[in-house]
Parts: C-alpha cells; sequence; structure tokens
C-alpha cells in the first residue's frame, strides 16, 4: 500500500501529459552523458572541420566564457577561480587530449593538469602544456561576428599573450567557426530529448490558453503570462524569458510588431472574440525552447473560430513553408531570407521573418535568418556571412500581416516553432499549430 502511494505521488509530481520531468540527479546523470558524448565523437571532428588543433577557454568564476559553461559537469555552476581548459586533437594519431590548468578534474571529462605546488604559477603550466604539444594553431574565443564565441575577456587575453612565447603567438587564431559549430550542432540524443522539450512548452500554452486558466471578461493577459511562468516553476524549470501575451480584436487597429512584447497594456482584461497570442520559452536538460502559438475566445454563440481566423493562420503557415523550403546546407542567413520573402511576396503575401537559431541558448550561435527590424538582412556583424549547417535548431520565427474586411483591420499572424536542420533536410521539432487553440475548448459530445 505505501509503495502504491508513493507511485502515485511520484506519478503526480511529475506528469505532464505524455512527458515527465526528471528529478534533479536523473537530469545530471543526463546532462553528463550527453556531455561526454560531445566531448569524445563531436568535438573531435569539429576541430578537424575548422583547422585548429588546440582551443584554450579561459574563464574566471562568474564571468564565465559563454561556450565554457555550456562544457562544465552538472554540479558546476559556474566556473572556479580562474578555470583554464585546453583541448589538443592530434588527427594523425586520432588522439584527443581534454585538460584543465585547474585544481581539480572538470567532471569525469576534463582532467586536471596543473599541480599548483610543482608549479605555483597558472599561466606558466598552461605554457609547459602547449610546449608539449606544439600545436599548428592556437584557437581562442574572440570574434566579432558572434557574441557567443567572444567569452574570452581582455584582461584574460593580455595576461595569455604575455605569457606564451613568442613563437606561438603568431599561432593563435580566432576559433569563432569551431565555438559556434560546437554551440549550435546537436547530436542525436540531443534531438530526441529535445522533442520532449517541445512538448512540454506545447502543453504549458495549451493549458493556459484554456477554461482551466482564462475566464473570459475577468482574466486578464498578465495573469495568464504569470500563470505560465509560475507553471513553469512549479514543474521545476526554468525560462530563459519572461512570457508574453497579447490581444488584436474588432476594436483596436494593428500597431508595430514590438507591441506584442514591449509596450502593450498589461492587464488586459480578455474578452469572447478575442485574438491571443503568446510567446514563451522553457529551459531544461541545458537545452531551450521558443514558442509562439495562437488561441480564439469563442463566443456565446461559437463553436469554432470564424473562417477568416482560420483562413489567417493558414497563411501563418504558408509563410512558414516558403522559409523552411529555401533553407539548404551552405545558404547564408541573408541568402534564405531574401529568397524566402521574395517568395512569399510572390504568391500574395505581407511576410516578415526573423528566425534565430536555438539550442544551448534562446537565442544561440549559428545561422541568423532576419531580424524584425532587418529585413534586408543583417550586417556582418549578426553572422550574415555564416552558413547553414546540419544538425542544427531554429526557432522559425515569422508573422505574416492579413486584412480582415470583417473587423476592418489588419491583423498579424505570429508564430514560433522549433525546427531542426538535417542531412535530410528540414522537419519540426514536435510538430507547428496548424489550428486555433479555443477558449473554452469544445467538448465532444459522446455516443449512446
Amino acid at each position: 500500500m505505501k509503495r502504491t502511494i508513493l507511485l502515485l505521488g511520484i506519478l503526480f509530481f511529475y506528469n505532464l501529459n505524455a512527458q515527465q520531468i526528471l528529478p534533479e540527479f536523473e537530469r545530471a546523470r543526463v546532462i553528463d552523458e550527453i556531455l561526454a558524448e560531445r566531448f569524445n565523437t563531436l568535438l573531435p571532428d569539429l576541430m578537424d572541420t575548422a583547422g585548429i588543433d588546440m582551443w584554450i577557454l579561459i574563464s574566471r568564476e562568474y564571468n564565465e566564457d559563454p561556450v565554457l559553461r555550456t562544457m562544465l559537469p552538472a554540479k558546476w555552476l559556474n566556473a572556479r577561480r580562474r578555470t583554464i581548459l585546453l583541448f589538443y586533437r592530434n588527427a594523425e594519431t586520432g588522439t584527443m587530449d581534454k585538460l584543465a590548468v585547474a585544481r581539480y578534474n572538470v567532471g569525469k571529462n576534463i582532467s586536471s593538469a596543473w599541480d599548483k605546488e610543482k608549479e605555483p604559477n597558472q599561466w606558466k603550466r598552461l605554457v609547459e602544456l602547449i610546449e608539449e604539444r606544439n600545436p599548428k594553431k592556437i584557437g581562442l574565443n574572440f570574434s566579432k561576428d558572434h557574441n557567443i564565441a567572444d567569452g574570452l575577456d581582455k584582461t584574460d587575453y593580455d595576461e595569455f599573450m604575455s605569457a606564451l612565447p613568442k613563437k606561438y603567438q603568431s599561432k593563435v587564431v580566432s576559433a569563432e567557426q569551431l565555438a559556434v559549430r560546437w554551440i549550435e550542432t546537436r547530436t542525436e540524443r540531443e534531438m530526441i530529448i529535445y522533442n520532449q522539450l517541445v512538448d512540454i512548452t506545447h502543453d504549458i500554452i495549451a493549458e493556459a490558453f484554456s477554461e482551466k486558466v482564462i475566464t473570459p471578461g475577468i482574466t486578464t493577459t498578465s495573469e495568464v503570462e504569470w500563470w505560465m511562468r509560475q507553471k513553469i516553476t512549479d514543474l521545476g524549470l526554468e525560462t530563459w524569458f519572461h512570457p508574453t501575451v497579447d490581444v488584436q480584436r474588432t476594436s483596436e487597429e494593428l500597431v508595430g510588431h514590438l507591441y506584442s512584447f514591449s509596450g502593450r497594456p498589461e492587464n488586459m482584461a480578455i474578452l469572447p472574440g478575442d485574438l491571443l497570442h503568446c510567446d514563451v520559452g522553457i529551459t531544461y536538460l541545458r537545452l531551450n525552447t521558443d514558442c509562439q502559438e495562437l488561441a480564439y475566445v469563442l463566443r456565446p454563440e461559437e463553436k469554432n473560430a470564424p473562417d477568416f481566423l482560420i483562413n489567417a493562420l493558414k497563411d501563418g503557415n504558408r509563410v512558414q513553408d516558403f522559409l523552411t523550403d529555401n533553407m539548404i546546407q551552405g545558404r547564408t542567413g541573408n541568402e534564405i531570407l531574401a529568397k524566402a520573402l521574395g517568395d512569399a511576396k510572390a504568391a500574395g503575401f505581407r511576410p516578415a521573418i526573423y528566425t534565430h537559431p536555438l539550442g544551448s541558448y534562446g537565442h544561440s550561435a549559428g545561422t541568423t535568418i532576419g531580424m524584425w527590424d532587418a529585413q534586408g538582412g543583417v550586417m556582418k556583424d549578426d553572422g550574415e556571412n555564416y552558413p547553414l549547417n546540419p544538425n542544427t535548431v531554429y526557432a522559425i520565427e515569422l508573422n505574416t500581416t492579413v486584412n480582415i474586411p470583417e473587423w476592418k483591420r489588419d491583423i498579424r499572424i505570429m508564430l514560433e516553432e522549433a525546427g531542426f536542420f538535417g542531412e535530410n533536410g528540414f522537419r519540426y521539432v514536435n510538430g507547428r499549430q496548424t489550428e486555433l487553440l479555443l477558449v473554452p475548448r469544445i467538448k465532444k459530445q459522446l455516443g449512446n
């Protein structure tokens, strides 16, 4: 009997429709297993492709390089003192050194290579390791084009270069391509897990946009936002941005794109006939989601959303198709953007595309396909020249403006779904919204 009660309690605590949220101990196990796989099977290939045989990452506690942060084991929430990681790839022998010029092993994957009692100076020990391996290129994380690959601070750079013998200084190069590929590339196991993350996010939105949470005429947009954030916290998860909810309705004119995210009225009462839009993302197992979906609040006499809103959502799906059909390996973000916008406009749509990489970070590193305020393409320092690579994930984020004669105004269909680009092309990680959520849900009558 006690075992039954315990099992029921566990199921009650962790159940979220089809997915279960792991307790912290199990999360740590999964994170470290994935990290070991990335170090042992992914990193050597990435270093070979980038042509960098030695990669050095340097961080101090609470000022972590964003790449180094993704390499820390589950028990390490921050770097310790000054943490220096050294990866050396010998392609001829097929070996890979994973060393830490630190007082401790960095988990089970990276071994400590510094005995402070034998060599008190951390920089001198780093130089010894470099000289023992005599690398052809030394990659450091500095970059003008990719913020996530620019994690080496000036103090550590200056101290490293002053300690490095002159014969090696000419071998120092930017590791930006290697850093971005590390951040953007997903393993097969990560993609299995990613499907679950997006499913959880969809479930949160579906519950938020339902009669369980929304009572028309009473519930406000701000209350739904905070409900979603509390739900995420109660599930033992994190959100990497505050959720947003906004309304489009017959009595108001369409305003700028930023309205949905900044400057919109707070505590706006949700009413029958409203078209609701949300933006929410979770962080779990060191991966991030980012999702925007739409719901319609039924009027008392309605059994479904009006046809003009149903068709408007279909227009949004068509714009998604124009984008994803143009996601071809090797194309830059600007090339994909220009072709997708051109195709959509030629078909009579009024699109805007601002799709970003998704993965280790919410706004991650990789191919940038437009920004909401850069529909002509992004500048070089926003990653314009970076190509679309396989085994990468994107927030397929865009909108299309649709005229609604019945409302005597334009509306904006804003959508965002996680998508995976692999060797076989594009697919959505966990599907996409093709039907409006309804508030309240229409219950199907059971037959006799």
